[in-house]
């Protein structure tokens, strides 16, 4: 195996000898990014370790911490062994695009992928939860899990709960929506095998993606009115939560600062590239809506109505009619 951190993977992006997770009852990589994360990590490990579901694999890809991470991550995987723990350098240019590219390695093999950030608590059922939606799922069928959070502050006091949504999960939600955090999401082969047909950097968010595409080309989204893990709020989060009213006023603020366009159109670039993996009728719902988007008041009103795409919340959707009146999307 080759030395972790070194600095041609950190040149690269990423680079690993190939690893294979030991083809067990139901194997999952767990794929975590770090950047000086030393006052959660531990909780974070320990918690990932007392796992109900055993037969996982950890893969960290460090993004160059110039704290105390990366030594509380290599006395984990002393502890842990090699064949457990796996270290990486990240590609060092923003958290979706650490965790797109520890993704996208062609080395790691697993039945099932997990996203994990540094600085939450897994609840002991976090995989065998989504494990029990994802097996139902036919082999070959795109298939991504994803649940609700509990939020915590700094000292781990519960503050709150990311919101339970109750509308269909599909491309036209998703086009417009990021529904789920990446922490939460699992996800099988076929669809680990469709992520890494698409863009490994630039994208905006890693979750955001992930529910576009597999939505997108006809895969299954599983949401998880029950929570398993412990999101935790603090200042250095890269995206806080979707908690509460306020954190929807504040999405729906930035939405007229003009964030959300320029989110939408990142995604568009990307979406077009992959459009062959996408179903007919969602290549159909992605060209209205591109065409809508650029024409004047009246036809852009129509036309992305006609689109069909739709946000979870009524506030959300009532944000969105004035993003579209006000070119916002």
């Amino acid at each position: 195996m080759s030395s972790p951190l070194s600095a041609d993977s950190a040149n690269s992006g990423l680079s690993v000898d190939t690893v294979e997770v030991p083809e067990l009852d139901e194997s999952v990589a767990i794929l975590l990014c770090s950047y000086n994360g030393e006052r959660f990590l531990s909780e974070q490990l320990s918690s990932i370790e007392q796992q109900q579901h055993a037969q996982w694999r950890l893969f960290v890809s460090d993004d160059g911490s110039s704290d105390s991470t990366l030594e509380i991550l290599k006395s984990f995987q002393a502890r842990m062994g090699e064949q457990k723990v796996t270290l990486l350098s990240g590609p060092r240019t923003g958290f979706a695009d650490n965790f797109m590219s520890v993704t996208c390695l062609e080395n790691i093999s697993a039945d099932f992928y997990a996203w994990s950030d540094q600085d939450d608590v897994w609840a002991a059922d976090k995989l065998s939860a989504a494990l029990t939606r994802l097996r139902q799922v036919p082999v070959g069928v795109p298939a991504l899990y994803a649940s609700r959070t509990t939020v915590v502050n700094e000292s781990g006091v519960e503050v709150g709960m990311t919101p339970g949504y109750c509308r269909d999960f599909s491309f036209p939600n998703a086009l417009v929506q990021n529904v789920a955090a990446g922490n939460t999401m699992v996800f099988n082969r076929a669809a680990h095998e469709l992520l890494k047909a698409g863009p490994a950097r630039g994208i905006v968010a890693h979750d955001w993606w992930a529910y576009m595409l597999v939505t997108g080309a006809g895969g299954q989204f599983h949401f998880d009115q029950v929570p398993h893990l412990f999101y935790r709020q603090h200042e250095t989060n890269s995206i806080g939560a979707n908690a509460g009213f306020m954190a929807a006023l504040t999405r729906i603020r930035k939405m007229f600062q003009g964030r959300l366009r320029r989110w939408i159109d990142q995604n568009i670039d990307h979406l077009e590239v992959v459009e062959h993996l996408l179903t007919e009728q969602n290549r159909k719902v992605l060209s209205r809506f591109k065409s809508a988007r650029n024409r004047g008041l009246a036809g852009r009103i129509t036309g992305i109505w006609r689109s069909g795409i739709y946000r979870q919340t009524l506030l959300g959707n009532l944000g969105l009619a004035v993003a579209i009146i006000f070119k916002g999307i």
